[in-house]
Parts: structure tokens; sequence; C-alpha cells
């Protein structure tokens, strides 16, 4: 295999690997949440969202790449994660942030505040 045929699959295999993780266009939070997700920022290396979620309130299923959590906010939630269902409890501490893998889930907001992050994603 000569360089150009080399960079042409590095690149291939490049943007697979991005849609996987960063794909899914139907279960992008700003389409499939538009009432709680607002992007704040994108380049193409990252974006960041910022997701605003009231009590009582349960976001549809839709999917995150890779990530950095920033909680806003003292929240509980409820996540389930897909493909195998599992939901469990989490609490989140204002002021604090996390790292997340690629995720397909469902979020319930169980608490009595609005749970406040900004997500970024990253892209690449």
């Amino acid at each position: 295999m000569n360089r150009r045929e080399f960079l042409a699959l590095s690149v291939g295999v490049g943007s697979a690997v991005g849609q996987l993780t960063y794909g899914q266009e139907n279960l992008d939070p700003l389409k499939t949440q538009p009432d709680t997700h607002k992007l704040l920022f994108e380049n193409e290396f990252v974006r960041a969202i910022e997701s605003s979620v009231p009590p009582g309130h349960t976001e549809l299923k839709h999917s995150h790449p890779h990530s950095v959590t920033v909680h806003l906010v003292d929240a509980d939630a409820e996540v389930t994660r897909f493909p195998d269902g599992r939901t469990t409890r989490v609490h989140s501490l204002g002021g604090t942030a996390d790292w997340n893998e690629a995720v397909v889930h469902e979020v319930k907001n169980v608490g009595q505040t609005t749970f406040h992050t900004i997500r970024i994603e990253r892209k690449c």
C-alpha cells in the first residue's frame, strides 16, 4: 500500500469511527430535545450544549459522544441507558464536572430543581 492509499484509508476509517461516536443524527439532542437543549458553541473539534430539564420532565432517547459534563446545580435524575435498558438513579453536585463515555439514554428529572448542565462533546 502506498502513502496515498494509506492516507485515504485512514481518513475513511476516521470518518466511520466519528459517525459511530458522534453520528446518529436522529438521536442528536439538539433535534430530539429542542425544548431543553441549546447549542452554545461548535467548531470542528467540540460542541458545547446547555441542557435545562425541569422537575418531572423526561428527555426522550438521545445520544451523546464522549464528553465532559459540567453540573451547574445539585440535581437528581433517573437515567435509562440503551441498548440494555438499565436504569440508575444519579445525584449530581453543582460546580462539579465529570467525563462521560459515548451513550444513548433517556433522562428523567426526579428532583425538585431544574437539572442544568453544560456538556462539551468531542467530535473527532
